[in-house]
């Protein structure tokens, strides 16, 4: 009878990841539109590259308000009706571009992407922990990095898409301000469409109920606060800088791309690039789910942080080809970072584990701060130069896989 609860249990997780993996897939395909969404919000309203990345801005300054609430109420809720709740609000945010377009207001995008990036955050919020408990702790990096290869597919997909249906009709000068914003509407009417009928999906899904504080790996199960743990610390500000350089990477493509002495492609024909930078996230996130099953997590994190540091450099000080294809092959590198970071980072907290995720998420507002960086080092000298913020970023990731991912007791 033993044997029998436990393959039913075992059969009820499976279960819980495969629908888990759809919600991974939707939320990378939105946040990767961006990329697609700032040149053509550049051209329409005739913004610096800072004030552009005031796109990503928006998007992830919604991780550092909604993270710590969100944490708390998925304590309370449960991760399937934090889910839930998340696609609701995501959705609505979709529905809020239509608006904004019909009103020419980029601030009204701004809150509308904040609003998105809110349900957004729930999602992670409540999914991230959620597949992290969803078996055995020792292989919870691998099982995470799997479910954010499908992550990973939405990045892949989304860019090729955006550049079909909102950069598609783009002329080399905006004639018609109206008719560039309103390219948005549809596509973003579909996707607000598409996480309310998810919403209504996992609403009517049985999915394992499982109790985070009941985690026996604790290092010392009662300390007070997460914040006590140092690992978890220094875990949140290599989240911080790993997702500021890969969104600044990916939000300067299209406009690097179009450089003339890379690859002088137009914006439609940069968009499709885009795909290559974070299909090589995706393709990298299936091998290091089998290749982590025998490497330790932290040298896996240290090597690629490594790989992806030699690669902008590349980027940054040489021209044509070399430096096109060294800034895309990035992705490849970026693959296991953030599923790795964070479980590192919450291992071992036990009852802390929910507050652990949301400082994890709140960190995540370095999407926010870093390409706004990079956006004033690109109005400053240029849009090469600047990615040598994204070099200092990795740096720092390879000191957290060797040293500062390694819990004190």
């Amino acid at each position: 009878m033993t044997n029998s609860s436990a393959t039913q249990k075992q059969n009820g997780y499976g279960f819980a990841l495969v629908s888990l993996t759809s919600l991974f897939f939707m939320w990378g395909l939105i946040t990767s539109l961006n990329d697609v969404l700032i040149p053509r919000l550049k051209a329409v309203f005739e913004l610096s590259y800072t004030e552009a990345m005031m796109v990503q801005f928006c998007f992830f300054f919604a991780y550092f308000v909604v993270s710590l609430p969100a944490g708390n109420l998925v304590k309370r809720i449960g991760y399937k009706s934090g889910i839930i709740i998340g696609l609701i609000i995501a959705g609505i945010g979709c529905a809020c571009f239509y608006p904004a377009a019909a009103f020419q207001s980029y601030n009204y995008f701004l809150a509308a992407l904040f609003i998105m990036a809110s349900g957004i955050t729930l999602l992670q919020v409540a999914a991230n922990p959620y597949v992290t408990v969803l078996g055995d702790s020792e292989t919870a990096s691998s099982r995470l990095t799997m479910t954010q290869a499908f992550n990973a597919l939405g990045t892949t997909i989304g860019p090729w898409i955006g550049g079909i249906l909102i950069l598609g009709s783009a002329t080399s000068a905006v004639e018609n301000s109206v008719a560039d914003a309103s390219s948005v509407q549809m596509p973003y009417l579909a996707l607000a469409g598409a996480l309310i009928l998810m919403a209504a999906i996992f609403s009517i899904l049985r999915l394992p109920t499982v109790d985070v504080e009941d985690d026996s790996a604790a290092v010392d199960p009662s300390e007070g606060s997460a914040w006590t743990y140092s690992h978890l610390v220094l875990g949140a500000l290599a989240i911080f800088l790993y997702v500021g350089a890969e969104v600044s990477i990916g939000s300067f493509l299209i406009n690097f791309l179009g450089e003339a002495n890379i690859a002088g492609l137009e914006e439609s024909d940069a968009a499709k690039y885009v795909s290559f930078y974070w299909g090589g996230a995706m393709i990298g996130r299936f091998i290091g789910a089998a290749a982590m099953q025998f490497i330790p997590a932290g040298k896996a994190l240290a090597f690629n942080a490594l790989a992806a540091s030699v690669l902008v450099a590349l980027a940054v000080f040489t021209d044509g080809q070399v430096a096109m294809w060294s800034i895309l092959f990035v992705g490849l590198f970026n693959s296991i970072m953030f599923p790795t970071i964070f479980s590192l980072a919450i291992k071992g907290l036990g009852q802390h584990t929910s507050q652990g995720s949301g400082i994890l998420c709140l960190a995540i507002v370095g999407g926010a701060i870093v390409p706004l960086l990079q956006g004033v080092l690109a109005d400053t000298y240029g849009v090469q130069p600047a990615f040598l913020l994204a070099i200092a970023c990795y740096v720092y990731i390879i000191f957290y896989g060797l040293k500062g991912s390694v819990p004190k007791a």
